[in-house]
């Protein structure tokens, strides 16, 4: 019903806009003018718009000289730049930083995680990602975190959490880098279905709005191989019924081909990494709807400087096994026309250049216009938000950055944000 009514008041705003451009403007209203717009569904361009936006939405949109300042509005001329939508990050860590020593991180408190997720929010927001999904932290830490961005206590994206990721004991979700005497165990270590779905409840009484398990190996846990299958087809379908009962979107981590396809029949929402799709898992994806997060960046960033950053020898060797499987997969789905999301894994790399991955995602057989789609309308739908976030529209949440340039013509513009505004709140402003 809330909806409903601000969509209705967000139409009656542009009725009022556009007769005569005459409305007064109410408390807080922001008139923002730009050099250009891109329509992400589309892919069109429209020169010199205008956007009134009120109480954190975006009331009307016209054109320069067509639509007008509400009177006692506030002006923000973003002079020749263009407006997208905020850009949504659908895997990543903000509890984790890649540029520190790699076992350091094992040592932290959920508290200690807690203030990394703060410091790396700010950064990821800073960088023009005005909506992350968090697939996993210790402590609930990021949950913390989200909340803190709800109450406005911390400044950073809005979050989609999901709390301890969910796999079997000894798996990738597991903590396996310590003696059997220390008794390390990851918080989302479950066996068997009712194990598994008593974890996904355990993560929603404590604030997770999202589900992640981990159905397969992983490049950076210590024993599992990559591509091996771990979380059993009745685990996966476990989970994916309890959080699709509560409501939740639920991820799986999934590099090899059988977790893949298990996880698909399960009836996941997105499969994060996805590096050895085989036609029978990428045409599985499609009869299925399910979405493919593929962070075909990060394994740059490893590859250069994980040594120097103490990752172990194994770990390395597992992400020079994935790396040109994970790129040749993502150019094949993109062509079958799998569902696509932008998904870095974020903490990997250094926060805060999420962007970077959209050039990589062009290059490896998207359009710009694609890659963009893929961090906005499709990770909206993704996260069931496609009504309220995810493009610039009368009635949706006004998420707007600016560039220089039009990233049609060139995505690394998305690189270098000038302009963030996040719920109609403006976070960053380097405009001359």
């Amino acid at each position: 019903m809330r909806k409903l009514i601000g969509l209705f008041g967000g139409f009656a705003a542009f009725l009022l806009l556009s007769a005569g451009n005459m409305a007064v403007a109410e408390e807080g209203d922001v008139y923002l003018t730009a050099g250009a717009m891109i329509d992400v569904t589309t892919g069109d361009v429209m020169e010199s718009p205008a956007l009134v936006i009120r109480a954190g939405r975006i009331v009307a949109i016209g054109t320069q000289g067509d639509l007008n300042a509400p009177e006692g509005s506030q002006a923000i001329d973003l002079g020749d730049r263009t407006l997208v939508p905020g850009l949504m990050d659908m895997h990543v860590h903000l509890s984790g930083d890649a540029g520190g020593n790699f076992f350091a991180g094992l040592s932290y408190s959920a508290p200690r995680q807690a203030i990394v997720a703060v410091k790396n929010a700010r950064k990821t927001l800073m960088a023009g990602f005005t909506t992350v999904r968090d697939v996993g932290a210790g402590g609930y830490s990021v949950i913390a975190v989200r909340d803190g961005v709800n109450a406005g206590d911390v400044i950073g994206p809005r979050i989609f959490a999901a709390g301890h990721a969910i796999g079997i004991t000894g798996g990738h979700c597991d903590n396996n880098f310590f003696p059997p005497e220390m008794q390390a165990k990851s918080g989302g270590a479950a066996d068997g279905p009712w194990s598994v779905r008593a974890k996904v409840r355990e993560n929603i009484k404590y604030g997770a709005n999202a589900i992640k398990v981990c159905a397969t190996g992983g490049v950076f846990s210590k024993g599992t191989k990559v591509g091996v299958q771990q979380l059993s087809l009745d685990e996966l379908k476990a989970a994916v019924e309890e959080a699709h009962l509560r409501g939740l979107t639920i991820a799986a981590h999934a590099h090899g081909t059988d977790g893949i396809k298990a996880a698909i029949v399960a009836g996941v929402d997105s499969i994060e990494h996805a590096s050895f799709a085989d036609d029978e898992a990428i045409n599985l994806a499609k009869e299925f709807g399910t979405y493919f997060s593929m962070d075909i960046y990060n394994t740059e960033y490893t590859l250069a400087f994980g040594e120097a950053n103490g990752v172990p020898e194994e770990n390395i060797n597992k992400e020079k096994q994935v790396s040109k499987a994970q790129r040749d997969s993502f150019r094949r789905a993109v062509e079958a026309g799998v569902n696509m999301v932008f998904g870095s894994d974020a903490a990997i790399y250094p926060h805060g250049d999420n962007a970077k991955q959209l050039s990589r995602m062009v290059q490896f057989g998207m359009t710009p216009l694609q890659a963009l789609q893929a961090a906005t309308i499709n990770s909206a739908t993704l996260l069931k938000m496609e009504n309220d976030i995810g493009a610039l529209r009368e009635g949706y949440l006004a998420d707007i950055i600016a560039v220089s340039g039009n990233p049609l013509e060139d995505v690394t513009v998305m690189e270098q944000v000038d302009f963030v505004m996040k719920d109609g709140t403006v976070v960053k402003s380097e405009i001359n």
